[in-house]
């Protein structure tokens, strides 16, 4: 699905291809999620990792791609760096190196200690946020600093957006989408989580003061495009405050 000329949202994936960087952003991946669930006696089968490197390389299929933007949270656990989350970050870097692209990551609140791979693995690492051409790409716990002159288009993550459905027996389902709109005279896009088994926030369901980022204090989440991934495809929902009316259980 297009949003412009150069900006596409690869259908049935939380992946955003932004032409005129040659780049694929995606958010919220949390490496190691399953060996943090086994510690907690959940066992889980470890698909994450192989899950997303699947999406970037069907994604990269006839698109001129050079680097892989993290949006934050490229690792799940807060205050140290698991064993499964180094395998794993190490492993995607790997797999960055064998397609030639550059990875770079922008800091979320999950991302500590993960400078200390900066030099080894030549990862380009920038706190909270990033200028790339006319794009910020923030990930989101906090707000961004004073938006500069030429900056047209605000990537984030952090929030794991999703719209909640009720099927004829009540039951809810989730399905992730892209948030859509504007902030002060900037487009805004909130990406999906990358992370397999991240269902998200119902954002048609939740209250609006329920939402984690800080954006939501002064966007109005009711006014943005629900943008939903199903079953392989990526459509225009229409606006939250339309799908809040629809979610009603039966």
């Amino acid at each position: 699905m297009m949003l412009e000329e150069n900006i596409e949202l690869i259908d049935g994936k939380p992946l955003a291809y932004l032409k005129d960087l040659k780049a694929l952003a995606l958010s919220d991946l949390h490496l190691g999620y399953e060996g943090m669930m086994s510690k907690e006696g959940v066992l889980i089968p470890p698909v994450n990792l192989k899950r997303i490197i699947e999406m970037v390389s069907e994604a990269m299929a006839g698109r001129d791609v050079k680097s892989l933007i993290i949006d934050g949270d490229i690792k799940n656990e807060f205050s140290t760096v698991e064993q499964a989350e180094f395998n794993e970050l190490y492993d995607l870097i790997m797999f960055a190196r064998s397609k030639k692209l550059d990875m770079i990551l922008i800091k979320g609140n999950h991302d500590n200690f993960v400078e200390r791979y900066k030099e080894p693995f030549k990862l380009k690492v920038y706190r909270q946020e990033a200028r790339m051409g006319r794009y910020l790409f923030f990930h989101g716990e906090e707000m961004p600093s004073a938006v500069e002159r030429g900056v047209e288009f605000m990537i984030m993550g952090h929030e794991h957006p999703a719209v909640g459905i009720y099927d004829s027996i009540g039951k809810q389902e989730k399905l992730k989408c892209f948030l859509y709109g504007k902030y002060k005279r900037r487009r805004l896009l909130i990406l999906p989580a990358a992370n397999f088994f991240a269902g998200g926030t119902a954002v048609n369901i939740e209250p609006k003061e329920n939402l984690l980022a800080p954006i939501f204090e002064r966007v109005d989440v009711d006014k943005m495009h629900a943008i939903v991934l199903g079953y392989g495809s990526t459509i225009d929902f229409g606006t939250v405050k339309e799908l809040r009316k629809a979610a009603v259980p039966k």
